[in-house]
């Protein structure tokens, strides 16, 4: 029986995830402030708000919140919409998730994962993608324990702009 990905999931541990909304915004803040230090960038809290919130006001994104016994807000998982060309399909770039260090290895990592993933396929996607951290060796025991797989047919590649490059066309 397909459930509803809006609807709250309770994993054994009594964490709980959930579709976010804007009501959510400032535990959302909070996390994904957190999220961006651990990925080594300074605290920013005005930032974190103003990106956010255009996420949720464009529709640009469909963030999950991860709470542990239905009150305090431990964790966040934020998915981009796309498409693959090749595949004709729709697909999803998980670009965030982010569990705080007191409350990792209670499941909240796994529950989000699970909503993320139901919510994906209940949209018709041919697959979830995410990159992470070549060190970050529990990331990666994480998600190949939750069946993800390591790319074998493609590299990524990226470029950024320089001081060179023109600014228009």
């Amino acid at each position: 029986m397909p459930h509803s990905v809006a609807s709250r999931q309770r994993g054994p541990s009594g964490v709980s995830v959930r579709q976010a909304v804007l009501n959510d915004l400032d535990e959302l803040v909070r996390l994904f402030n957190l999220y961006r230090e651990f990925q080594g960038q300074r605290s920013d809290l005005p930032a974190a708000r103003a990106f956010l919130t255009a996420r949720f006001k464009h529709g640009e994104s469909v963030v999950f919140i991860a709470h542990d016994g239905g009150v305090v807000a431990v964790g966040l998982a934020q998915l981009y919409p796309s498409y693959s060309s090749v595949g004709l399909a729709r697909v999803f770039v998980l670009n965030d998730l982010f569990v705080v260090e007191t409350a990792r290895r209670k499941g909240a990592a796994t529950q989000l994962l699970r909503a993320l993933e139901a919510y994906a396929w209940a949209q018709g996607a041919a697959r979830v993608t995410l990159n992470v951290a070549r060190d970050n060796t529990s990331g990666q025991a994480l998600y190949q324990a939750h069946g993800w797989s390591p790319d074998a047919q493609f590299l990524m590649y990226h470029r950024y702009p320089t001081a060179a490059d023109p600014s228009e066309p």
